[in-house]
């Protein structure tokens, strides 16, 4: 690991961090083993991977590549096996007589740089870039080397005579024969959940129609269209996607569900498949649930430093129930594990109750839903209490019995989080009523609800200022107070962002704690517009005000705020 002060000095310098941030970042690398004070910085928010590389560089005067503005020749790829590039994180960049230059991601990494002069028998000379891209690159220049794109496997199929039209008609015995013996449809899937790993997909949409196949892609939560392979494959891919997630391959009158557990180079992927029988075959979707995206300090999940204290009051009371609320795909889940990550230390039991389990968190027992043996939410909840645990999570309150078990608990001394799809968080509440559950006892146990959405985020390469209209600003009712230090931002479309000008999502959020008068109010059995204003006038910012607020601050655009918050009565108030 490095020395501390080196190339930190000059990001303290250029303003980048501060030193309360880079004690933070020294803290975490102290805490996490294997995690370097750069790590730590990255994955704080603190300083981008491109800042900190640029000034490791300059630290130790090398040269610094972007490698999205860079074209590597292919005989110079050559010269490096894939086999070497993956396994040190390498790339080769230029050949200046019989000195190669290879992207690394750590200047003091000498034992890979010894190592690559052994292998390679040739002097190296070292540029520097983030490991990420170095990664990224690695899979566009070997894959077009290889002719294993995507592209080129499908013309093999296409270029086959064989029909795979009877595969599904077929016995299952011979849907395994065909499926086993062509090695091309194996590559074809493992390539298709690797390319989608890669382009950092969320879901692979796999869905017949009479003539083809359509294969979509959801990346940063909007579907994009990649592949249109025939018809013929679609027995062949159902097959293969069956055995992976061991699943019945007879079955194709009913909707059947599973797991696919795989390792793509450094990665543990777990991928949640769903196949649901339509009128031109069997649809498929692949949820990919990647570790690193719940390894998040609550920090990260983009709160305003307003919900940031609000939400830190929330989760450190001893009880009471928490609830996240937004429609699938807000990023409930990741808030929830952002939550258990901080509070999970060893003097605290936390038991969670999930339907399904979508990720494994160390030092947490976790319970999964079984309703084909009557294990549903309410009966785990009813025996954990027994279990004597601080806090607990119930994945989803879905019906009056789970919701009365979580406040039972929540009134016995427990910290209950949970989730609930709803609008926004007022609703919540009278959800919660709606139910079936008394409002005095919503009154009393419910100490705060967050209502979150996800938008997308202006990409940090080719992100640009902007200047809005008077027309654009007064029709989005924008407050004074985010007008004075506005900086609207919008990408341009870039090779880093796939031409969208977004990249990554962040969490647009209103938190809602249960103060004494919205307690009176629930027990009054008041609407949820009523609650809202009353929320309001105690100083809770809507979703739709978030989203400005990170408009102002060039973190996104308005166009993603509209089509993710709509605007209330109550926000047209705040500019009047």
């Amino acid at each position: 690991m490095m020395r501390k002060g080196e190339y930190t000095d000059i990001l303290l310098r250029r303003g980048i961090i501060s030193l309360d941030q880079l004690s933070e970042a020294e803290q975490m690398a102290r805490e996490q083993k294997g995690m370097t004070v750069a790590d730590c910085l990255v994955r704080l928010g603190y300083a981008s991977g491109e800042e900190v590389m640029r000034a490791m560089a300059e630290f130790h005067g090398l040269e610094y590549v972007d490698l999205n503005e860079v074209s590597i020749p292919a005989e110079i790829i050559e010269l490096v096996p894939e086999s070497v590039a993956r396994e040190n994180v390498v790339l080769p960049l230029s050949l200046d007589g019989d000195v190669l230059t290879v992207i690394i991601s750590d200047p003091m990494d000498l034992e890979t740089i010894e190592k690559l002069r052994f292998i390679l028998n040739r002097r190296v000379e070292t540029a520097l870039a983030p490991r990420e891209m170095i990664l990224e690159y690695i899979n566009r220049y070997y894959g077009q080397i290889e002719g294993e794109s995507a592209d080129s496997m499908l013309q093999e199929f296409t270029d086959t005579a064989i029909d795979f039209t009877e595969t599904e008609q077929d016995s299952v015995k011979e849907a395994e024969v065909i499926d086993e013996n062509s090695a091309p449809i194996v590559k074809l899937v493992h390539l298709m959940i690797s390319e989608a790993v890669q382009l950092r997909a969320s879901d692979i949409h796999i869905e017949p129609f009479e003539d083809r196949i359509r294969i979509r892609y959801r990346i940063d939560g909007v579907l994009v269209e990649r592949d249109n392979p025939p018809r013929r494959l679609l027995g062949a891919i159902l097959s293969r996607i069956k055995i992976l997630a061991k699943l019945d391959i007879a079955e194709r009158r009913r909707p059947q569900d599973g797991r696919i557990k795989l390792t793509l180079g450094e990665k543990e992927l777990d991928l949640r498949v769903s196949i649901l029988p339509s009128n031109h075959g069997q649809a498929v979707v692949m949820r990919i649930l990647d570790k690193d995206n719940i390894k998040i300090s609550i920090r990260q999940l983009g709160m305003s430093e307003e919900n940031f204290a609000k939400f830190n009051a929330l989760i450190r009371r001893p009880n009471g129930i928490i609830l996240v609320t937004g429609p699938t795909g807000s990023g409930k889940t990741t808030t929830l594990y952002a939550v258990l990550n901080a509070l999970n230390r060893p003097d605290r039991k936390i038991i969670t109750a999930e339907d399904p389990v979508e990720y494994y968190l160390p030092g947490i027992n976790q319970c999964e839903v079984k309703h084909s043996i009557g294990l549903d939410f309410a009966r785990i909840i009813r025996s954990m209490l027994r279990q004597a645990p601080n806090i607990i999570l119930v994945g989803e309150m879905r019906d009056q019995e789970t919701a009365s078990m979580g406040i039972q608990a929540s009134l016995t001394g427990h910290l209950v989080f949970s989730t609930l799809h709803t609008n926004d968080a007022p609703s919540a509440i009278t959800r919660m009523v709606d139910m079936g559950v008394p409002n005095y006892l919503v009154a009393s146990s419910v100490i705060g609800v967050v209502a979150q959405r996800l938008v997308r985020v202006n990409c940090s390469r080719c992100k640009h200022p902007i200047q809005l209209s008077d027309a654009v600003i007064q029709d989005a009712g924008f407050p004074p107070e985010l007008l004075e230090n506005a900086k609207f931002m919008k990408g341009k479309g870039c090779s880093y962002c796939q031409k969208s000008g977004y990249r990554g999502r962040m969490a647009i959020m209103e938190v809602m704690p249960v103060t004494s008068k919205l307690r009176e109010l629930i027990f009054r059995n008041a609407p949820a517009d009523e609650l809202r204003r009353v929320a309001i006038s105690q100083g809770m910012k809507t979703l739709y005000y978030d989203g400005l607020l990170k408009v102002s601050q060039g973190l996104t655009t308005l166009e993603e705020v509209y089509r993710m918050a709509k605007r209330t009565e109550q926000d047209r108030m705040l500019v009047a």
